[in-house]
């Protein structure tokens, strides 16, 4: 489906790369890192035994400088990545991204010397310090955070070299990988007329309602990956092997120890949530089944270009401007003022939604943090699918609003992946739920369930074979390189172990790995869990919210202000809820076994 979508507009943000004020915007920021450079030397000749009053004057102005520095890099770098992920052949971004990331490695090599300074000093010193400064107070738990993750790093040569390094190896890798997916495109029938689809429209045919068009969709898309498989791989085992070498070398137990950290939880909750998982894919199964029946699959199984096959009504195709109008409806039944914020996202450009040749695929949000804005990227083709995905990234924006309207710095915004998804899963939820309570009319209901489960599918099931697939792939890249051919191999094991019997094996997808970004981000290993977190405990709050009302709708944009000062558990507490305990997520997911159980009464 092609449908008329807009492209963002950030000329509020700089007019273009070559205008002065981008240029001026570069230049304050370069100096700003040689005045921090600077000032560190003289500050980080303070210990634990400096005077408290002047190790808090200290700390409170390293922190204001870093704040003034990351509001800068979020307010360029967005802009730049504007223009990279919407088109991947305009080489004057390219060079501006490789010339900002260059500067930005002193940023990083700074923040490193700043942490391995704060972890010498140690907590309680902080701690009698950060009294006499404001702005080390306000900023005591990441100053602590410091301190705990300062135990892994290397020498602070080893770290500068490897922030040095990175440019030419697993980011550089990574680059490689969002080119090369990014500019892929094959000419397919669709419609009754000959199209050059490019990988992201292409991917999106899975959604189509007609079989034999998601069928030629996965043909297609087989020959597309195996045709860069070999490149592909090749980046996997760059970004892989900087990663273990790295992790060894700080001290993490294994490939998923910083992932954890990063997440701020424990093994505990992890494990307790994936075994929740693991026990709810019979139920997941039985779904699969039960959509391979409906779609009158003879083997009563489905096969991989149906599982996103949308059911019910789907002669529904959604223009921007309905997509518009459904969600911000939505939206206000939740909270007006969650409504009004996704009308102001809509009506200002803040979304780049047109498919396009050289546009990267899939979604993502990021916040602009000069203008306290954000801007959203999908490829919607107008599907409810894709309606959903707009929630989902909408959820994101409004996340960096509510830090925002807060008062929130960098510093305090700095969010966990588990945290991050929070409130665009409650967006998805929020549309979805509505739906549901609007209409009487079966094959709507079907549908909408459809999106939801499927949805919830893709998340539990899928992303835990994500889980399995990296946890393979690190375990063996330590010994040797993997090929193409065992990538494919431990990727279609992983979609056995999850989907089961409830999809035919004859038609899995060996070759996700290739087009999912988040396997080739150097410094973002297991990606993949947060989604889960994000999907369940969302879920959870969603049940919170059901029993309390509007009254939940303050305590809730409360917790999104602060899901950079505070971890997963503490924050759970506030609602009550003990993410520690396998219960919380079985009772999550015995939520969505309920939608289940009525789609399969349908």
């Amino acid at each position: 489906m092609t449908v008329s979508a807009p492209r963002w507009d950030l000329t509020n943000v700089y007019p273009s790369l070559d205008s002065k004020q981008f240029k001026a915007a570069v230049k304050k920021y370069k100096s700003m890192l040689d005045e921090m450079e600077e000032f560190f030397k003289k500050a980080s000749k303070a210990d634990s035994k400096t005077d408290p009053k002047k190790l808090g004057k200290l700390l409170g102005e390293s922190v204001d400088r870093f704040n003034a520095i990351f509001e800068l890099s979020n307010t360029i770098l967005p802009y730049i990545e504007s223009f990279v992920t919407t088109d991947s052949r305009n080489k004057d971004a390219m060079r501006a991204l490789s010339q900002f990331e260059q500067m930005s490695v002193q940023a990083s090599i700074l923040s490193t010397k700043f942490q391995a300074w704060v972890g010498k000093l140690g907590k309680a010193a902080v701690k009698k310090a950060a009294k006499f400064h404001p702005s080390a107070k306000s900023h005591e738990f990441a100053l602590n955070e410091s301190v705990e993750q300062s135990k892994y790093m290397m020498s602070e040569a080893e770290e500068v070299l490897a922030a040095e390094m990175t440019l030419s190896g697993g980011n550089a890798f990574d680059k490689l990988q969002g080119t090369v997916t990014s500019q892929l495109s094959v000419d397919f029938e669709l419609d009754g007329k000959m199209q050059k689809l490019p990988a992201p429209a292409l991917i999106n045919l899975r959604s189509h309602p007609d079989e034999p068009t998601r069928h030629r969709g996965y043909d297609a898309e087989n020959i597309l990956w195996a045709g860069v498989q070999e490149t592909l791989a090749a980046c996997m085992n760059g970004v892989k092997g900087e990663a273990i070498t790295l992790n060894k070398k700080r001290g993490r137990e294994d490939g998923i120890h910083a992932a954890i950290d990063n997440s701020r939880m424990d093994r505990a909750t992890l494990n307790a949530m994936l075994g929740a998982m693991k026990d709810s894919f019979p139920m997941f199964r039985k779904y699969f089944k039960h959509k391979a029946k409906l779609l009158g699959n003879p083997s009563g199984k489905l096969a991989w270009w149906d599982i996103s096959a949308p059911m019910g009504k789907t002669d529904k195709v959604y223009s921007w401007d309905e997509a518009r109008e459904f969600i911000v409806e939505n939206f206000n039944q939740f909270s007006p003022e969650l409504g009004t914020f996704a009308r102001r996202a809509f009506d200002n450009g803040w979304i780049d939604a047109e498919q396009r040749e050289g546009k990267r695929g899939g979604a993502f949000c990021m916040g602009v943090a000069g203008v306290k804005e954000s801007r959203i990227l999908s490829n919607f083709d107008g599907s409810f699918d894709q309606v959903s995905t707009l929630a989902h990234e909408l959820g994101h924006a409004f996340h960096n609003e509510c830090a925002y309207q807060a008062g929130k710095t960098e510093l305090q915004q700095a969010t966990p992946m588990t945290l991050a998804e929070t409130a665009s899963i409650m967006c998805e939820t929020i549309v979805t739920q509505a739906v549901l309570k609007q209409t009487t009319d079966k094959q709507e209901v079907l549908a909408v369930l459809e999106a939801q489960i499927s949805g919830a599918a893709a998340v539990i099931v899928d992303i835990y074979s994500r889980y399995l697939f990296e946890s393979e792939v690190f375990t063996r890249r330590e010994q040797a390189e993997l090929s193409a051919d065992d990538l494919n191999d431990i990727m279609e094991r992983a979609q056995k172990a999850t989907y089961g019997d409830g999809l035919d094996e004859r038609y899995l997808q060996k070759f996700m790995w290739t087009w999912k970004p988040h396997y080739y981000s150097p410094n973002l290993s297991f990606y993949n869990f947060p989604y889960a977190f994000g999907l369940l405990f969302a879920t959870g709050l969603y049940a919170v919210y059901q029993k309390r009302g509007a009254d939940f709708v303050p305590d809730y944009k409360n917790l999104l202000a602060s899901t950079g000062e505070e971890r997963a558990a503490e924050l759970a507490d506030r609602f009550g809820i003990n993410i520690r305990t396998r219960k919380f997520w079985a009772d999550s997911l015995a939520i969505i076994g309920k939608q289940i159980e009525r789609y399969c009464e349908l």
